[in-house]
């Protein structure tokens, strides 16, 4: 629901919740608020307790106490709605799936003020925004690659958004997330399944990179060969790879395939010592990774459970048109059908 007027949210602190903290007492009573939101409203004088405002977020509550949380209208979004076509695969009053294409940013950052996800789902979700963190936006809880394609799912609500922003942060170690890629590799690995445990930091030169380093936040991928192109001596020239991913760093299939020595076909930032093994592809498979100008990733996999209704929703994305004309190239059987299996 948009927020029209200001409102009033009231929570009478029983004897389990004395000595608790203020905000932590209010996340927990007040779902569709998150807590970052009611720290926030806390700093701002929104809450009072016997009719006095506490300022303080780790004011310690005690037995009887009434607490009165005002909420003002969620204030507009700075970043503007954009009318930006979207290939929704789902979209109730709390969430929105959609298919990304290559090309389109997610969040607005320096380069790209506008023309991004952000702007095309402002303009389209509209009044259905509740408001997120108190500004009418959607909650963004993972992002893709400019130019990776495949299915992301943003909130409409508060509520959802804290929901959804656990759930991606447990990264389906407990719960149902699933996130599942395809990723067209050089060369193949001489295993057929296998984990990545490798953390991931900043390049320690190049700022825009990131890299496999000790000093860097645990990163596991999970992978297994699907497929496998040979070149002209018979030997392995590229593969077709599913990943999953039990962690969510910047970039971290991409380092992670470099890292065991088969990076993205196409992947200029993480693969370009590869670029000679083009000149083994034929003719045929040469023009679609011409033609693909980008790093050959899909994420074709999204399970997670609805933050309302608790029902466990899985999507699934087929190959975009440039990857199913790279597989085809690559392969004389044709581009198949996107194989699925149940979760790790």
């Amino acid at each position: 629901m948009t927020l029209t007027q200001e409102q009033m949210e009231t929570v009478v602190v029983a004897e389990p919740d004395a000595g608790a903290r203020l905000d932590r007492l209010l996340a927990q009573r007040i779902e569709t608020l998150s807590r970052t939101r009611l720290k926030a409203l806390i700093l701002n004088g929104a809450v009072a307790i016997g009719g006095r405002t506490i300022r303080d977020p780790g004011h310690r509550v005690n037995v009887g106490d009434r607490i009165e949380v005002t909420v003002p209208p969620a204030e507009e979004a700075e970043p503007q709605g954009e009318n930006i076509p979207l290939d929704i695969v789902y979209e109730d009053d709390q969430l929105i799936v959609i298919d990304k294409p290559s090309g389109l940013v997610v969040h607005p950052a320096a380069g790209h003020p506008t023309g991004t996800l952000v702007n095309a789902l402002i303009a389209h979700c509209g009044d259905s925004l509740s408001g997120i963190g108190g500004v009418k936006r959607p909650g963004i809880v993972h992002r893709l690659d400019k130019d990776t394609t495949g299915l992301m799912v943003a909130a409409k609500t508060d509520r959802a958004h804290k929901v959804l922003a656990a759930q991606f942060a447990d990264h389906g170690r407990t719960g149902p997330l699933q996130r599942g890629y395809m990723a067209f590799a050089w060369g193949a690995p001489d295993r057929p399944k296998g984990t990545i445990d490798a953390p991931i930091d900043r390049h320690p030169h190049a700022r825009d990179k990131m890299a496999v380093r000790q000093s860097g936040r645990e990163a596991i991928t999970h992978w297994q060969v699907l497929e496998r192109f040979v070149g002209p001596d018979g030997k392995p020239l590229a593969s077709l790879i599913e990943c999953q991913l039990e962690t969510g760093r910047t970039h971290q299939i991409r380092v992670h395939l470099a890292h065991i020595g088969h990076p993205l076909i196409g992947d200029s930032t993480y693969g370009p010592g590869f670029r000679t093994k083009s000149a083994l592809l034929s003719p045929g498979a040469r023009e679609a990774l011409s033609d693909l100008g980008r790093q050959a990733l899909h994420a074709y996999l999204l399970g997670f459970e609805h933050p309302t209704l608790g029902e466990e929703l899985v999507f699934r994305s087929e190959l975009p048109a440039d990857l199913a004309r790279l597989r085809m190239a690559l392969s004389d059987h044709g581009p198949g059908r996107i194989p699925t299996r149940k979760k790790r």
